[in-house]
């Protein structure tokens, strides 16, 4: 009589959940294989005492060993967030564990250091219960039995991720306290953690895997097989479950199947969740983590992005550092990324991400003998057009990153393509197809290299970027099994870890047909980060300018041959503070109030010592020292044009006795007079001529006016403006019933990512803001104004003079806001009588062009971008520009444009944007096309204001002004950057085409340049250009749509 089978046939659902909770800590973890890692646990055989350091300071070692320390155990709370402790441990290995291999665990679920008595970090902790979960440290890899160690450890009472209330993304708690909840020996049970690591394998695949494919019915039943043959009073059992799953896992991979290659980082925001000194911790934390691993993983790759926080390293942590070099030149330990910090990439100006490059390459070739060839950026909020011309002429090759797949409207095409700029520039891309930055190195990691690759087509390789991060911590000892054990096995692709680099390389090699995406990589999330932290993004603006002006002030010292050093050691110092400050959290608003408070200070010393870089080279310009004269009849005044072209304005200065100004101001201490500046010039204001043109304010009924000879402006009483007239174009621009200057408040309640973004829903939930109050300020005849006073909700209020001067058709609106609203939104809105399809946006080095309909997904998509200076909206014949001194979000639809001015979410930052705001935008009427217009010039002289000084009269007897630099032939083409060479008293300048169309031009200069030669970014010199020195001018130079151009100028 046949027997029938007493196994009953597993189900999928039931079978998944038993292989789940084998392995957990949630369940049966008595008795489960969890149960059975470790074989001995010893917690009377480490000897705890404490130091808590006060008043939330963060000390070196060396102090913090010389301290009192006090005798402590497990179960204590150790307080208050962000404080730190010191342990001093003296442990004491058992005699019976001979032979063994030894670890400590210690969990104070918080983030935590070992460190070696001589003062070197060992390997970094993380406590608690998360993915980042790492509280094992080895000890002794063979133990003789009975040594004593002395260690110390070094607890931050934060998580990976800070101290987030009741969640990832709130403000901090300020009061949280972290138990001291296991310090202990033990000795891993091997067979153990083999099986353990095989099941995480064998179960993501019976997960993972289709349940209709051979492979994945396989991993079911050998899930089955494994539990059914484990007894838990048996440890010899363990032999034979790793029997079985050594048999499904030696199976090997199909020999065409698709190639991963397995990199590993750490992706550590330079400030977050956490202000920029915990971050100076968590580079040593992760990165010596990363060396403990490497010595028993020799195949093991990990990269490291960011010269500032190896700058940071080898300052705090110099015996740390040279053991990273040293392993990097083993080529386990890559440094990666070619900037300054993993910026921004919408906000900064083009200057600014020149400066991130030429600072990166120059660290990482400087302290590792080498430039990166990948530009590596996986976690910012969009991707400016001219990134890959910038890249490339940084000695770049390759670009990596994976943000846009977060994208929350549609998804974005391609995996691995070829991105191509605004000049035409291509550069090979691509983005991670599992999707994140942070993968766990898991089967689910590799099937979505697949499942999520767009491009399979055209190249059968994906990168695979794992370990965790963010908050640092990087790859864990768990992840480097699980890819060992994935490298060469049926149903997933091939893995191997290896290097970035050599991933490019093999896509270059290998990849046929790649697509090409033109134009920037915009990012349909976290459009709110154009506008959060408003100050911070106002001081980005102006210090911008700030280190431009004293660039070129300091750089002509120096040519002139001015007794004057040039400040580099000092330039150098704010530009990196600058760029630090540039980081994608910090710029864009998405850290916490700690962050925000330290990124103010920051801008606040570059600014003190910018202005004083800046007094003092132009007083050595001008060979000139302040008057020391009381009543002023020793002073003149001067005004210095940092612009590459000639320029008109309606300046206020003081008033000095004797003065007979055409108009003074209301209080008769300062007056108003126009200025003609040549380009990169300066003059005694004395010289300038009187205005013959006038502007006017008058009332005129229920209208305020503002009138000089190019408009008419005309505002109601609430300062609206209905009505904006060009004179020469006898043009209305307003169209009836319309308005302008109308500020509106938005619900602004996103659905996860508060100060991140703002959704496109709000547009639907927008009302007038209070009531305004318009009076007339000045009257002319060179500058007239009207003041308008605004309550906008019960609980903030404004003030704005609007401004137009006998000079120009810019209407200037200067603004001052007390903002105290929650989740709400303001934006300043105008209507124009014009119809285009399109509004051209400022950006870094050129503009881009976006839609003002709805008619696509792609369209609405977006509904709020990012412009610098300026956002234009034209017709055949005409147009208006909005332009700005510190905002960057614009929403132009239709023939409405709008400009967002202020947000107010309560995460991370609980006081984003609270308090005290200065700003100002302007229209700016044009004829003619934006491209036939004199917008970007204009938006130039809106954000750098002549420079003015009080010098001694006698400074200027013999001076006759003299433009330093021009530009002829071509007025698309903007100087935009002088300053010394990195390495040389040469001139370096960079000049780009910024309206998208070719041009031909001649540099002139009066100074005795001796040669001109082309180089890139980072100031390797290529071709010459001809330059007479006779006639003071290059020869004919063509420069191609939105090229940007470096030269460097040899002067005797």
């Amino acid at each position: 009589m046949t027997t029938l089978s007493a196994q009953p046939r597993f189900l999928r659902s039931i079978t998944l959940d038993r292989a789940n909770k084998f392995t957990t800590t949630d369940f049966y973890s008595d008795i489960n294989l969890y149960s059975k890692l470790y074989s001995k646990r010893s917690a009377d055989a480490v000897e705890l005492s404490v130091y808590s350091v006060p008043d939330l300071k963060r000390i070196p070692f060396e102090k913090a060993v010389k301290q009192t320390f006090k005798p402590t155990s497990t179960g204590t709370n150790y307080g208050p967030s962000w404080s730190t402790h010191w342990f001093k441990l003296r442990i004491t290995v058992p005699k019976d564990w001979a032979g063994e291999h030894v670890e400590l665990l210690w969990d104070s679920s918080s983030e935590a250091m070992i460190w070696s008595t001589d003062g070197i970090p060992r390997q970094g902790l993380t406590g608690d219960r998360g993915n980042d979960r790492r509280v094992e440290y080895t000890l002794l890899k063979k133990a003789k039995g009975g040594e004593v160690i002395d260690l110390w450890v070094e607890m931050a009472c934060n998580g990976m991720f800070g101290t987030g209330k009741n969640g990832l993304i709130n403000p901090p708690e300020d009061n949280r306290y972290f138990n001291l909840s296991q310090v202990e020996l033990a000795v891993p049970n091997h067979d153990a953690w083999q099986l353990f690591y095989d099941m995480q394998v064998v179960t993501g695949m019976a997960n993972e895997l289709p349940n209709e494919t051979a492979r994945g019915q396989e991993a079911l039943y050998v899930c089955n097989q494994v539990i059914d043959a484990y007894d838990r009073d048996d440890l010899a059992s363990l032999k034979k479950c790793l029997q079985i799953t050594h048999g499904f896992l030696s199976k090997k991979a199909a020999p065409d199947a698709h190639r991963v290659t397995a990199v590993g980082n750490c992706h550590i925001d330079t400030a977050w969740l956490w202000p920029y000194a915990e971050t100076r911790r968590k580079t040593a934390r992760s990165w010596s983590t990363q060396l403990r691993l490497m010595e028993d993983y020799p195949e093991y790759v990990f990269v490291c992005s960011q010269a500032q926080q190896l700058e940071w390293l080898a300052h705090d942590y110099p015996k740390l550092f040279q053991e990273i070099k040293e392993a990097s030149k083993k080529g386990q330990f890559q440094v990666i990324g070619s900037t300054w910090v993993e910026m921004d990439c919408n906000l900064p100006s083009g200057e600014a991400l020149c400066r991130q490059f030429l600072y990166g390459q120059r660290y990482y070739e400087k302290n590792f003998g080498a430039r990166c060839k990948i530009f590596w950026l996986p976690d910012t909020f969009g991707y400016s057009a001219q990134l890959p011309q910038i890249v490339k002429q940084a000695g770049a090759q390759y670009f990596f990153t994976q943000k846009l797949s977060w994208n929350n409207i549609n998804k974005f095409p391609n995996t691995t393509f070829t991105w191509v700029g605004l000049d035409g520039t291509k550069i090979l891309t691509h983005m991670a197809p599992c999707e994140t930055y942070t993968a766990q190195a898991d089967v689910g990691d590799m099937v979505r290299s697949i499942r999520n690759n767009r491009d399979l087509a055209f190249s059968n390789q994906s990168l695979l970027p794992y370990g965790n991060g963010d908050g640092g911590g990087g790859p864990q000892r768990a992840m480097l099994e699980r890819l060992r054990r994935m490298k060469d096995i049926d149903g997933l692709p091939r893995c191997d870890m290896g290097s970035a680099e050599s991933f490019f390389e093999s896509v270059e090699e290998k990849a046929k047909g790649l697509q090409e995406w033109k134009g920037e990589l915009y990012f349909e999330l976290h459009r709110g980060t154009y506008t959060s932290q408003a100050a911070t993004k106002r001081y980005n603006r102006k210090l911008e300018f700030l280190l431009r002006d004293v660039e070129i002030a300091t750089t002509l010292c120096m040519s002139l041959g001015r007794d004057h050093a040039y400040p580099k050691a000092d330039l150098d110092l704010l530009w990196k503070d600058l760029l630090l400050n540039q980081f994608h959290d910090v710029l864009p608003g998405s850290s916490i109030e700690l962050a925000n408070i330290d990124a103010r200070a920051i801008y606040r010393d570059i600014e003190t010592k910018g202005k004083r870089l800046l007094e003092d080279s132009l007083r050595c310009l001008y060979q000139s020292k302040p008057s020391e004269d009381g009543d002023g009849n020793g002073e003149s005044y001067v005004a210095f044009n940092s612009l590459g072209w000639d320029r008109s304005e309606i300046i206020e200065i003081p008033v000095q006795s004797g003065d007979n100004l055409q108009q003074y101001s209301a209080g008769k201490n300062t007056g108003y007079v126009r200025v003609d500046n040549g380009a990169f010039e300066y003059r005694d204001i004395a010289d300038s001529k009187s205005e013959t043109s006038r502007v006017q304010a008058i009332a005129h009924g229920q209208e305020f006016i503002l009138d000089n000879d190019f408009i008419i402006a005309k505002f109601n009483q609430q300062g609206h403006l209905v009505s904006l007239y060009d004179k020469h174009e006898t043009r209305e621009l307003i169209p009836a019933g319309q308005a302008g200057n109308q500020f509106k408040i938005y619900e602004d309640v996103p659905l996860y990512w508060e100060a991140w973004d703002v959704e496109m829903y709000h547009l639907n939930c927008g009302k007038s803001a209070g009531p305004g109050k318009a009076r007339i300020g000045e009257v002319g005849p060179l500058r007239a104004t009207i003041i308008v006073e605004y309550t906008l909700t019960d609980l903030s209020t404004a003030s704005q003079t609007i401004v137009l001067t006998a000079a120009s058709p810019r209407l200037e609106f200067h603004m001052e806001a007390d903002w105290h609203e929650s989740r709400k939104l303001l934006k300043v809105e105008f209507t124009w009588d014009i119809i285009s399809d399109v509004a051209t946006y400022d950006s870094q080095f050129g503009v881009i062009q976006r839609p003002t309909t709805y008619n696509t997904s792609q369209d609405y998509a977006k509904f709020e971008v990012c412009g610098h200076k300026f956002a234009d909206l034209s017709e055949h014949g005409y147009g208006v520009a909005l332009l700005n001194d510190c905002k960057f979000g614009y929403s132009c639809h239709g023939n409405v444009m709008r400009l967002s001015l202020l947000r107010s979410p309560k995460a991370p930052d609980l006081h984003c944007d609270m308090g005290h705001h200065e700003f100002a935008f302007a229209v700016y009427p044009h004829k003619g096309t934006f491209h036939e217009s004199n917008v970007v010039r204009e938006s130039y002289q809106f954000n750098v204001p002549l420079a003015v000084h009080s010098i001694a009269k006698s400074s200027l007897r013999e001076h006759k002004p003299i433009s330093y630099f021009g530009i002829e032939g071509a007025k698309n083409v903007i100087l935009d950057t002088i300053k010394r060479a990195e390495d040389s008293d040469h001139i370096v300048i960079r000049l780009h085409e910024a309206f998208g169309g070719r041009a031909q031009f001649k540099l002139k200069s009066p100074l005795n340049i001796q040669s001109v030669v082309r180089c890139n970014i980072l100031e390797d010199e290529s071709d010459p250009v001809e330059f007479n020195k006779d006639e003071r001018s290059s020869g004919w130079i063509v420069l191609h749509a939105f090229e940007i151009l470096t030269l460097k100028l040899k002067v005797k």
